[in-house]
């Protein structure tokens, strides 16, 4: 399929989801989705934009300062986008506008109009409809527009619908179960991600620096299309990979020392997310290939489990009984393995989850469960990474003190159990020292 052509996904498919929202939304009522506006980094230099999730599922635009409204009447359905107008002056500094007059057609609405002028057509299209669908706090300027419109509507005498429904679980449900389009580009953010975690081994080696391979990565995914990571890269060199959320990436790598990275690219606003581990020097001493086998084990079992009507609290409960067992045997745990389970004494080596949904966000929005026990359902993706991590002030055994490994893949749900959409990345110990040894 055209890379092209999926980083332009088709209006239709956003239209598409606007029929099914009306079709979920009782009658008599509206939506309202506000994007996010351009956020100040310092001084007057802003972040580089990027739209709401939710705002974008259901719209496919990426202007700042803009919002959606969809109204169901009697029957009749109406989408109407606010947008920013034509400017040329604002267009010479700081980019193209679609504009009012443009909106519409490109965007398969049913009428456009200036976003200033937002408040006085929700005064009226908002006016004795008896529900209005909106998340409150989600964007701040958005809560300001709809609750002073909805004062200056009592204030002026004008019935303001009598009830608030939060259309998040409305649109996380819908979000949660991918499209054959969603599919595709969150396979090739997958497929970014898995080749840029193979440059990191090539590139890797003693004395570089954490963020020189942070780089690396940033290259290969701006080399295929993925301007943007999904998130901030992880790249812990040694004992930094028992800090969760490293970000610092200011190190240099040593020998002997594992390096671990969280990296996954952003493709067309879809996530990839791919965790590896591999050592510095190229070669896997004997206490890092224990871990090592013992995390790629919890991770292989996993997988078998999460399928159709599965759920991750049964695989997670099985890659937990895989690393007790394991961790006894090695000497880092002591005691009964069952014991030590309800005890939850691994908590302290292994202390997240197996794995989160995956999509628009790299934690993507929808319903776990109790537990995470809901049950898997054809289109879902998500993530599977068990970890193993022992701090240097660890009650261990010497030789596994501050080694950190982590195995992440992305797996979409299938009528034939599951697609590892990330296989492309090397995990095998002997896959791993083969690429970095020939680099």
């Amino acid at each position: 399929m055209d890379l092209a052509y999926l980083a332009k996904m088709p209006q239709q498919e956003f239209t598409n989801r606007r029929e099914s929202v009306f079709e979920q939304m009782q009658d008599n009522s509206a939506l309202l989705i506000f994007t996010e506006t351009e956020k100040r980094r310092n001084s007057d230099s802003e972040y580089l934009f990027r739209p709401d999730s939710h705002f974008w599922y259901l719209t496919g635009f990426a202007e700042p300062k803009s919002a959606m409204l969809l109204v169901k009447k009697e029957g009749k359905t109406e989408s109407i986008i606010f947008v920013r107008k034509k400017d040329p002056l604002m267009e010479t500094w700081n980019g193209r506008r679609l504009g009012i007059e443009n909106a519409p057609n490109a965007l398969q609405f049913n009428a456009a109009f200036d976003i200033d002028d937002i408040q006085h057509i929700l005064a009226k299209k908002l006016e004795n409809l008896t529900a209005c669908y909106y998340a409150r706090g989600l964007q701040s300027w958005g809560d300001n527009i709809l609750f002073s419109t909805f004062d200056n509507m009592v204030e002026n005498r004008k019935k303001v619908p009598n009830t608030l429904i939060d259309w998040q679980p409305m649109l996380s449900e819908m979000r949660l179960i991918k499209s054959e389009l969603e599919i595709a580009l969150i396979q090739q953010a997958c497929h970014i991600s898995s080749m840029a975690h193979i440059r990191a081994m090539k590139q890797t080696r003693p004395n570089r620096y954490e963020l020189e391979i942070e780089g690396e990565i940033q290259y290969e995914f701006s080399r295929f299309g993925a301007r943007f990571p999904a998130y901030n890269s992880i790249v812990a060199g040694g004992e930094n990979a028992c800090i969760l959320h490293y970000n610092e990436n200011d190190q240099p790598l040593k020998e002997g020392d594992l390096l671990l990275i969280d990296a996954g690219a952003e493709f067309a606003y879809y996530a990839g997310d791919i965790t590896r581990t591999f050592p510095v020097s190229g070669k896997f001493s004997t206490p890092q290939k224990e871990l090592y086998d013992l995390t790629l084990k919890m991770q292989t079992e996993a997988i078998k489990l999460l399928v159709p009507n599965s759920s991750i609290k049964a695989a997670n409960d099985k890659a937990v009984q895989i690393l007790t067992e394991g961790l006894v045997e090695l000497g880092i745990l002591k005691g009964n393995v069952e014991e030590l389970i309800e005890q939850k004494a691994y908590r302290q080596f292994y202390m997240h989850g197996l794995g989160h949904w995956l999509g628009l966000d790299v934690h993507d929005v929808g319903d776990y469960g109790n537990e995470r026990d809901r049950p898997l359902q054809i289109g879902m993706v998500l993530t599977v990474e068990p970890g193993i991590y022992i701090p240097k002030d660890a009650d261990v055994p010497e030789q596994y003190k501050g080694i950190g490994i982590r195995i992440e893949d992305n797996l979409l749900i299938t009528e034939y159990g599951n697609k590892n959409l990330t296989s492309g990345c090397p995990k095998e110990i002997e896959d791993i020292e083969q690429i970095m040894q020939s680099a």
